[in-house]
């Protein structure tokens, strides 16, 4: 069965993000990387990575999404690797060094993360825990306890974020600057108990 909708009406529907946000992305990309792109959507910000990257694998769960992303546009590059799979309970590919995750409404962040700290990724470009602005978050890095932080900004493993409220007297305009990794969030333990 044929779709009604033309190429550009298709497109608006699924293209979330500009250009700008695809461009912070691929400027964070390194020649070597073998990524998985979680929510690939109608894989044009797979299109644009798989040239500067060794592999890119694209997963998405909707089917129809993948199709049409697949018929209606040009032949593939041959190092995207279209995946239609639900991220969540796919097994990652075992040559994975990078994580792309551009989806606002992540309810998942915490799952994706420790999936892909598990298959030996060591980054995770998203905007999924801050729903703004692109960050390159480190899987790898040590992450203090939030009860052992000072007051500032923090994102926890979980997804979890905010700031961390202390005395007046101890915030400088510094602090405003400054993200701490963290774990074990009062968002993390929320999430413990209706799990």
């Amino acid at each position: 069965m044929e779709s009604t909708l033309s190429v550009s009406d298709w497109e608006a529907m699924y293209a979330p993000y500009d250009q700008g946000t695809y461009q912070t992305v691929l400027s964070q990309l390194r020649p070597d990387d073998v990524i998985l792109d979680i929510g690939a959507g109608d894989l044009r910000l797979a299109r644009q990575m798989a040239p500067i990257v060794r592999k890119v694998y694209a997963v998405e769960i909707n089917p129809q999404v993948l199709d049409k992303a697949i018929v209606l546009r040009d032949p593939l590059p041959g190092n995207l690797i279209p995946i239609c799979a639900d991220a969540r309970i796919l097994d990652f590919p075992s040559d994975l060094t990078t994580g792309v995750l551009l989806m606002r409404h992540c309810t998942c962040f915490c799952l994706y993360a420790e999936k892909l700290q598990n298959a030996g990724v060591a980054r995770l470009i998203t905007n999924a825990r801050w729903h703004m602005d692109v960050e390159a978050v480190d899987l790898l890095v040590q992450r203090k306890s939030f009860k052992e932080t000072n007051m500032g900004w923090y994102a926890c493993i979980c997804g979890g974020r905010g700031f961390k409220e202390g005395p007046a007297e101890h915030w400088s305009s510094e602090l405003d600057e400054i993200i701490a990794e963290v774990s074990n969030c009062p968002q993390c333990l929320s999430y413990e108990k209706y799990t």
